[in-house]
């Protein structure tokens, strides 16, 4: 691997993408909350490292949606050799480094990657591995025609029977909070604090010109003045990614969840966007899955399933690693398991 093709930069340095995880704005966001962001320049691109003190002088390093493989670069370095390179700019007590791979797992160079050890698959996945993936290159009316008819018609029907769709920016958060955690109760799943939801608003727009920040949109479905539903979307680059979404127990038969994506698919077009992530699908359209009704709801806007292979770790501690490694598989099984029942 060439010297040059791998190095620490600054944060003003840290080139831009269409990948929000791979941004500045999410190691500045991700600062507030407990991580330090290491930025380096892999090849021209950005590559962003979070690190986060886990116990004593221990360390853990993250590399969310990245990096970017190339599998026609005949001189790429593989994660092992990026590791490496990477991991002397840590901190000394770091134990591993953890790819949260972008790239669809049937679309990587078996050289490049390499699944052999040292690398090791994590027991569980940060970002959600697997997703869809709409493109918006093409009319409103071909983005529409692409969609199950099932879809179609409940875009039409939220709006026939009445659904108003506004845009919102940080104002309308606390609103949209206490539908979020109406949401996470019925679902049964784990949220942030309404401060890092805020936060999310506010990071972006500090410094927008210096720091070219993406833009952050709330929008909200609401029927006779009452929010029914609302969604978070982030627009950056050419890629628009629908990040969190809420959504109230009364008057679901009015289909509001789908006015918003479709009002937010052509706003994100309306800004140049080439494509939109729905961010986060179960693996494969199995009924008895929990999130079955995801899978249905996403898939049912068109765009190609992406299937990526989640989370891989590079240890850099060995011993520790492996205590580290079995202590998250039981934190795991708590909150998986035994909290639900």
């Amino acid at each position: 691997m060439s010297e040059k093709s791998i190095y620490p930069i600054e944060l003003s340095q840290f080139p831009v993408s269409s990948n929000i995880l791979q941004s500045a704005y999410w190691g500045r966001l991700k600062s507030s909350f407990g991580w330090k962001p290491y930025y380096y320049n892999y090849k021209g691109t950005g590559l962003l490292v979070l690190t986060r003190k886990i116990f004593a002088k221990y360390y853990i390093a993250y590399v969310p949606h990245g990096p970017q493989l190339s599998v026609t670069d005949q001189n790429a370095p593989t994660l092992k050799e990026m590791g490496n390179e990477v991991k002397k700019s840590l901190p000394s007590g770091c134990i591993l480094l953890r790819f949260d791979l972008p790239t669809g797992k049937y679309q990587l160079d078996p050289v490049l990657f390499n699944f052999e050890p040292p690398l090791k698959k994590s027991f569980s996945d940060i970002q959600p591995p697997d997703t869809v993936i709409l493109s918006l290159k093409e009319t409103e009316e071909d983005i529409l025609s692409r969609m199950k008819s099932k879809t179609r018609y409940n875009i039409r029907l939220a709006f026939r029977k009445g659904i108003v769709v506004k845009m919102s920016g940080v104002e309308g958060l606390d609103e949209w909070y206490q539908l979020y955690k109406e949401t996470a109760l019925r679902d049964k799943i784990t949220i942030h604090s309404k401060e890092y939801y805020r936060m999310i608003f506010d990071i972006s727009l500090e410094n927008p010109v210096t720091n070219k920040n993406p833009e952050i949109i709330l929008f909200k479905a609401e029927y006779n003045e009452q929010i029914l539903a609302g969604i978070i979307v982030v627009v950056y680059g050419t890629r628009a990614t629908y990040l969190y979404g809420a959504s109230s127990n009364d008057h679901r038969n009015l289909m509001p969840a789908y006015a918003l994506q479709w009002e937010a698919i052509k706003y994100a077009k309306s800004k140049g966007c080439s494509e939109y992530d729905l961010f986060g699908i179960p693996p494969e359209n199995n009924p008895d899955h929990p999130m079955s009704g995801l899978y249905r709801f996403k898939t049912g806007f068109g765009g190609d399933i992406l299937h990526r292979p989640g989370c891989w770790d590079l240890p850099l501690k060995p011993v520790i690693y492996q205590i580290y490694r079995w202590a998250e598989y039981f934190r795991l099984l708590y909150y998986k398991k035994l909290r639900k029942k």
